[in-house]
C-alpha cells in the first residue's frame, strides 16, 4: 500500500515539474558575424512583447530564459549589421544552442557605436550625435603613422591637431575652433589625459591596440565631467576572443622613423588577456636646410597588458596596465647632431617622459540591471630641459565611479557617483613660486534614454560637480532624436559644461612653462560654457541601388565665459586670469558619402567662427581656420588590394600676433596589398611638401635664443612609409 501510494505521489510530483518546465522555458543562443563566423559581443537579443532580453557576452552568447510555451518573436540586433527577427514556437524540443548569423549593413553611416553615450543601445536609437572611426579606418591611418594618433583625429570633419612645440612636436586637439584643454581625451572611458599629462598625450597613444575611436561634439560635461566642453574622444581598446588575435606590424619613414608594434589576444574559458608592446623611434629630421628640427629625436617604449576575468555568466572584471617611456630630444639641428662647439648653435629641446597608468573595472548582471565600479590610478613624471632653464614635475590623477543602470526596451536610467583628484608637484624650484596644486571633484550624474514613440527619442541628464576651491557646477542636458523617415532622420542636443583652471594649456606649453605663475586659487573661477548642435541625417540608394548615398549637415555653437588667459605682466612673466570676455564658438559641418562596387568617395567642408568679444571689441580666436575641407577616395577588394588618395584645404589662419598665415593643402596618397597572413603597404604623404618654413621663419631672434611663432602647418613637409603587417 505504502509502495503504490509512493509510486503515485512520484508520478505526480514527476507531471507538476513537467508541467512547469514546459511553460518557462530557455533560449541559449550564440550570434555571430555571417562573413567572417566571428562571435558578436554586445549584440541585443529580445523576446518581442515581453521584457526578456539582454546582450551577447564576450564569445557572443546569449541565454534567456523564464519564456512561457507559445510561439515568439526573436529579435536580433548589432551595432552595423542588419537586424533580424526569428518566429520559434516553444518549447523547442532541444536544448542545443542555436547558432544566428547576422549580415553586416550595407550603410557604413550606421557603424557607430555608443559607449561613451554610457548606453546599451544601437546608434538608431541614440539621441546623442557620436562619430566613430572603426577598425577598418584605424588600420587604413596605421599606415600613414603607426607611432601616434594624430593622422586618426585630424582627418575628421571639425577637428584639427595642433603643434604647439615648434621643436619638439608637441600637440593638442582641437574640436570646432575652441582650445584643446576643452577637449576631454578618455581611453576606455577612464580620463587619462589631461592637464601636465596632456601636451604629449596625442604623441604617446598609438592606434594599432584600438577597436575604434568613438568622438562627441559639443559639450559633454554631463557624462565624464568637467573638461568636455567642445567634445570628448574616447579610445576603445581592443577586447580578446576564443579565436587567437596576434598581429604585428612594422614601419619605416623617408624621415629616420621606425616603428615596430605587437598585439596579442585571446580568451581562455574564464579568462582573457590582451597585450600591446611597441616601439617608436625617429632620428632629428629638419627637411630643406632649416635651422630647428620639424621631427625630433626620440625613442618610446609602450608595454599595455590587461587581464580579463569572467567568473560567472553575469559578471565580468577587468584589470589593465599602460606603460609608456620615451627620450624627446628636439631643437638646432646642427646641436642635435652632435656639433656643440659651435657657439651659435646651442638650442635644444629635451623631453623626458614616464607614464604608468592602471585601470580597474567590475561589471554584475542583475536581471533588472547592471551595476559597475571603474578606477584607474595615473602617474606621470615629465622633464623639460631648455638651454638654462628645466621644467620638472610629476601629476598623480586617480578616478573611481559607481554607477547602476537599468535597460528595458523602451526606457533606460543610469545613475552613479565619481571622484576625480589631479595633483601636480614641481621639483627643483630654483628661484621661483611654488606651483604646485591639488584639484579634487566629487560628482553626481543621472541620465534617462527615453523611446517615446517608434519615430521619437529623448535623452536627458543631471551631473553636479563640487570642485574644491571652486564650487558646485550644475551640468543639465538634453538631447532629442527625430526619425522622420527611414532615410531622413534629425538630432537636436545641448547642454553645459566647466572647465578648472590649470597652468596646463596650449599657450603655457609652447613657451615651456617658463616664467609662468601659478593659478591663484581666490582670485581664478570655473570656465563656464553652454552649446547645442542639430543635425540632419539622409541616407539613400541610387540607379537601381547601386550606389549608396548619405549626407549629414550639422550646425554648432559653443559660448564660453571668463575664458582663462595668458597674460605678460612686468618682470618678464606671465599669469593666467579669467578676462573679462566671452568667447562664440559657431559654424557647420557637412559630410557626403558615396559608395559604388569597390568605390568609397568622402567629402567633408567644415566653416568655423571663433571669435572674443572683450569690451567693444570683437577678434578672432587664433589659429583656426575658417575653411576645411576634406575628401578621400578609396579603392578596395576586400582581402586583396587598397588604394586610397587624399586631399585637405586649410585657411589661412589669424595668429597669436595679429598677422595671417597661409592657406594651404595637404594630399596623400596610400597603397596596400593583402594576403591571408601578411600585407605590404606605401604611403605618400604631403606630396606637395608644404611646410610653414617655405613662408618663412618660424622664429624671431638667435638660433641661440629663439622665440618660436605660432605653428599652423606641417613642418616636415613631404615624407614616405612604408611596411609591413604580418597576422598569425
Amino acid at each position: 500500500m505504502y509502495y503504490n501510494i509512493s509510486k503515485y505521489l512520484f508520478v505526480f510530483l514527476l507531471l507538476i515539474t513537467s508541467v512547469r518546465s514546459f511553460a518557462q522555458n530557455a533560449y541559449i543562443a550564440t550570434v555571430k558575424n555571417a562573413k567572417a563566423k566571428e562571435p558578436l559581443a554586445g549584440a541585443v537579443v529580445n523576446i518581442v512583447g515581453t521584457n526578456i532580453g539582454n546582450s551577447t557576452d564576450a564569445d557572443g552568447i546569449i541565454v534567456l530564459s523564464g519564456i512561457t510555451n507559445g510561439q515568439h518573436y526573436i529579435h536580433y540586433s548589432a551595432i552595423g549589421y542588419d537586424e533580424r527577427t526569428d518566429t520559434l514556437t516553444f518549447p523547442l524540443g532541444h536544448l542545443d544552442t542555436t547558432v544566428i548569423y547576422l549580415e553586416a549593413s550595407d550603410d557604413e553611416m550606421e557603424e557607430v557605436v555608443v559607449s561613451s553615450t554610457r548606453s546599451s543601445r544601437t546608434i538608431q536609437d541614440i539621441p546623442t550625435r557620436i562619430e566613430v572611426i572603426g577598425g577598418e579606418e584605424l588600420n587604413e591611418k596605421a599606415n600613414m603613422k603607426p607611432g601616434d594618433i594624430r593622422m586618426v583625429l585630424s582627418e575628421s570633419t571639425g577637428i584639427q591637431t595642433l603643434q604647439t612645440s615648434a621643436t619638439s612636436g608637441n600637440s593638442s586637439i582641437r574640436i570646432q575652433g575652441l582650445d584643446g584643454r576643452y577637449t576631454q581625451i578618455l581611453k576606455d572611458g577612464f580620463p587619462l589625459y589631461a592637464g601636465f599629462s596632456g601636451g604629449l598625450g596625442l604623441m604617446q597613444t598609438p592606434p594599432l591596440d584600438l577597436k575604434r575611436v568613438e568622438i562627441i561634439k559639443g559639450s559633454s560635461s554631463t557624462l565624464y565631467g568637467g573638461g568636455a566642453i567642445a567634445g570628448l574622444v574616447n579610445l576603445i581598446s581592443r577586447t580578446p576572443t576564443k579565436e587567437r588575435t596576434l598581429n604585428f606590424l612594422v614601419n619605416g619613414t623617408s624621415a629616420g622613423g621606425l616603428d615596430v608594434n605587437g598585439f596579442y589576444g585571446q580568451r581562455y574559458g574564464k579568462a582573457g588577456l590582451t597585450i600591446y608592446a611597441a616601439y617608436n623611434a625617429n632620428a632629428p629630421y629638419a627637411p630643406g636646410n632649416t635651422d630647428f628640427t620639424a621631427i625630433p629625436q626620440f625613442k618610446r617604449y609602450t608595454f599595455n597588458p590587461k587581464l580579463f576575468l569572467y567568473p560567472t555568466e553575469k559578471t565580468d572584471l577587468m584589470m589593465g596596465l599602460n606603460t609608456s617611456f620615451e627620450k624627446r630630444y628636439g631643437g638646432d639641428i646642427i646641436y642635435i647632431n652632435g656639433n656643440m662647439q659651435d657657439s651659435m648653435h646651442t638650442y635644444y629641446e629635451d623631453n623626458n617622459s614616464n607614464r604608468i597608468s592602471t585601470q580597474f573595472e567590475l561589471k554584475h548582471r542583475f536581471s533588472s540591471g547592471e551595476i559597475s565600479f571603474k578606477n584607474s590610478f595615473d602617474n606621470f613624471k615629465r622633464r623639460i630641459s631648455l638651454p638654462g632653464y628645466n621644467f620638472d614635475g610629476e601629476q598623480t590623477s586617480t578616478f573611481s565611479e559607481v554607477s547602476y543602470a537599468t535597460h528595458t526596451e523602451n526606457l533606460e536610467w543610469i545613475a552613479g557617483i565619481n571622484y576625480i583628484s589631479n595633483v601636480f608637484d614641481e621639483y627643483n624650484l630654483i628661484g621661483f613660486t611654488d606651483r604646485d596644486y591639488k584639484l579634487f571633484t566629487y560628482g553626481a550624474f543621472i541620465q534617462n534614454t527615453w523611446n517615446i514613440n517608434k519615430k521619437l527619442f529623448l535623452e536627458t541628464g543631471l551631473r553636479g560637480d563640487y570642485v574644491l576651491n571652486y564650487g558646485f557646477a550644475p551640468l543639465p542636458r538634453i538631447s532629442v532624436l527625430y526619425k522622420i523617415s527611414n532615410a531622413v532622420s534629425s538630432r537636436l542636443g545641448g547642454g553645459l559644461g566647466y572647465k578648472a583652471p590649470t597652468i596646463f594649456t596650449e599657450e603655457s606649453e609652447r613657451i615651456a612653462y617658463r616664467n609662468v605663475l601659478p593659478v591663484n586659487t581666490s582670485t581664478s573661477k570655473l570656465e563656464r560654457s553652454y552649446g547645442g548642435n542639430w543635425d540632419v541625417n539622409y541616407k539613400t540608394t541610387l540607379f537601381d541601388d547601386k550606389i549608396r548615398f548619405s549626407v549629414n549637415q550639422l550646425v554648432f555653437y559653443t559660448h564660453l565665459n571668463d575664458p582663462l588667459m595668458l597674460v605678460p605682466i612686468a618682470g618678464n612673466l606671465y599669469k593666467f586670469d579669467n578676462v573679462a570676455a566671452h568667447i562664440d564658438a559657431e559654424g557647420a559641418e557637412t559630410n557626403l558619402k558615396l559608395a559604388y562596387k569597390h568605390f568609397k568617395l568622402f567629402l567633408g567642408y567644415t566653416y568655423t567662427h571663433s571669435h572674443m568679444h572683450q569690451g567693444g571689441t570683437i577678434s578672432e580666436t587664433p589659429l583656426t581656420p575658417t575653411h576645411h575641407t576634406n575628401s578621400v577616395l578609396m579603392y578596395e577588394i576586400e582581402d586583396k588590394i587598397k588604394i586610397g588618395a587624399e586631399a585637405y584645404y586649410y585657411s589661412a589662419p589669424m595668429l597669436s600676433d595679429g598677422t595671417k598665415g597661409h592657406d594651404y593643402w595637404l594630399c596623400g596618397l596610400m597603397a596596400e596589398k593583402l594576403w591571408k597572413h601578411f600585407s605590404l603597404y606605401i604611403n605618400f604623404e604631403n606630396i606637395l611638401d608644404i611646410r610653414q618654413t617655405k613662408y618663412g621663419q618660424i622664429y624671431t631672434g638667435s638660433t641661440t635664443n629663439p622665440s618660436f611663432k605660432d605653428i599652423y602647418a606641417p613642418l616636415d613637409g613631404f615624407v614616405m612609409n612604408g611596411g609591413v603587417k604580418i597576422k598569425l
